[in-house]
């Protein structure tokens, strides 16, 4: 080979490898994501076979996308590795929730609930109370509790935390 082929094909992979890289970074904030972790949990019993879980969470939304919420599910992770989803309060039912049951202590923040928006490069607190059917017992003894969040156009936020 000669040396000007060689000089300009060594070019030509720089010039798209800067291309590449280029694109990359100009397109990072289209994807869509959230980050964050929940802050505190706290439980309590409604009754003899029922409990309640209220968990406080902080969320960052580092894209140039707004992130609107579709849904939003808890579940827990019981010793054996057994999965239970949670019931979610309803928005409304919130302020009786924590007038109540004392318990609980006082409400920090709003309830996240379908269509909240986290906006670009913004970050929120927000709350979920979710009902078990199980003893509260069960749901203090449980390996960990499990938020999740979708967008409305499908990109799904996970975080867990530990209850012990």
């Amino acid at each position: 080979m000669s040396r000007q082929f060689l000089i300009f094909f060594g070019g030509g992979i720089l010039v798209v490898a800067l291309a590449v890289v280029g694109i990359l970074s100009y397109t990072k904030g289209s994807h869509l994501e959230l980050q964050g972790k929940i802050m505190k949990v706290r439980t309590g019993a409604l009754s003899d076979a029922d409990s309640i879980a209220v968990l406080d969470f902080r969320v960052q939304n580092p894209s140039d996308l707004p992130f609107v919420v579709r849904q939003v599910e808890v579940t827990l992770e019981k010793p054996d590795g057994t999965m239970i989803e949670g019931v979610n309060v309803a928005k409304e039912d919130m302020k009786r929730l924590f007038q109540f049951n004392r318990f609980l202590g006082d409400q920090y923040n709003d309830a996240l609930t379908i269509k909240d928006t986290v906006p670009p490069h913004g970050s929120v607190d927000r709350m979920v109370a979710v009902r078990f059917d199980l003893k509260n017992t069960d749901v203090e003894a449980a390996k960990a509790i499990h938020l999740s969040i979708q967008d409305m156009d499908g990109p799904l936020f996970e975080t867990s935390s530990g209850l012990k």
